[in-house]
């Protein structure tokens, strides 16, 4: 049995304090009114019998109890939204056909989830799911051959598509393990080929830009598409590489072999979003893209930033 005054309202209310250090906001964000902010959480630190949050800061910083309490209550949070979104949001029920490309980044675990979450809440749908690299995904939500793509962005808005934004996916840089010992991330640079992302793919694209952006250049020796072979390279020390969390969590084979820093020049990101077409009027992309919010939230985000803690607050769910 929980202790009294432990309550899911309480928790709501302690994530929302933490995310906006302010009790104003976080009343704003849960729809309540601050003195019943202040009381929820009264009433969540006498339960646990200690301070979550720093009350004489401004704005407010968490404990270290608080730090660590706040991790047990985003998955024990993100853990119910998604099943309540399981059980409650969906209704497909009334598709005939659906079609949806996603990207290659999810293929391990996330996109059987999705695609069974899916099949669940449709009744005599035909469905086709392809994954892909987002530039061929995107190539087919153009043409109209697929209903729902998700993918990353262009940056382009396409006359006739919607763009949902799901999550903001930083760059980091990925180079074999101990390379970086007692040097810097530059050295490793100067030191190993460059493993370049295929550059007829968005990724590639984008990692190029931002490097000729810094006035660098490397040679050209190694231009690879799929990503856990570039992940393979790293890992026997072939190279380092520009990637980005999404990728390096589907290479958990490899996590021991590699080390992940911060890039050595200004950070820059990708969005990953869901498309839809506009003659999608009813919920069915936003009910999908708040499912796919959930899933990453649990089954990419909150893994990697237990291994890359200094992500936290630059990989995350956007939207909702």
């Amino acid at each position: 049995m929980l202790t009294k005054g432990l309550t899911l309202r309480g928790l709501e209310v302690f994530e929302a304090l933490a995310a906006t250090g302010s009790v104003a906001a976080a009343a704003a964000q849960t729809g309540l009114s601050q003195p019943a902010v202040s009381q929820q959480m009264r009433n969540l630190e006498t339960a646990l019998g200690t301070d979550l949050v720093d009350h004489g800061r401004r704005p407010m910083m968490l404990t270290p109890a608080g730090r660590s309490f706040l991790a047990r209550t985003q998955s024990i949070l993100q853990q119910l939204r998604l099943a309540q979104n399981e059980v409650t949001v969906m209704d497909l029920s009334h598709l005939s056909a659906l079609s949806m490309g996603v990207i290659d980044d999810f293929d391990n675990d996330l996109t059987p989830r999705l695609v069974t979450i899916l099949a669940e809440n449709m009744t005599g749908c035909r469905f086709k799911l392809i994954t892909a690299p987002s530039h061929e995904i995107s190539e087919e939500m153009r043409a109209r051959r697929l209903h729902l793509a998700i993918a990353a962005s262009g940056g382009e808005a396409v006359n006739g598509i919607v763009e949902h934004p799901l999550v903001r996916d930083p760059f980091i840089f990925v180079c074999p393990a101990g390379a970086v010992s007692g040097g810097a991330v530059r050295d490793v640079m100067g030191k190993l080929p460059f493993l370049r992302h295929d550059r007829a793919q968005l990724i590639g694209r984008q990692v190029e830009a931002q490097l000729a952006r810094n006035m660098m250049t490397f040679g050209e020796r190694f231009e690879i598409g799929p990503h856990l072979s570039l992940m393979a390279l790293v890992a026997r020390g072939v190279g380092w590489t520009i990637t980005t969390p999404l990728g390096y969590m589907r290479a958990a084979r490899y996590h021991e072999e590699m080390e992940v820093h911060p890039l050595p020049f200004a950070p820059f990101a990708r969005t990953i979003s869901l498309f839809a077409g506009t003659d999608w009027a009813d919920r069915v992309p936003r009910d999908v893209a708040q499912t796919m919010r959930m899933l990453v939230a649990e089954m990419v985000i909150a893994p990697a930033l237990t291994r890359i803690p200094w992500l936290e607050g630059e990989l995350k769910v956007l939207g909702g």
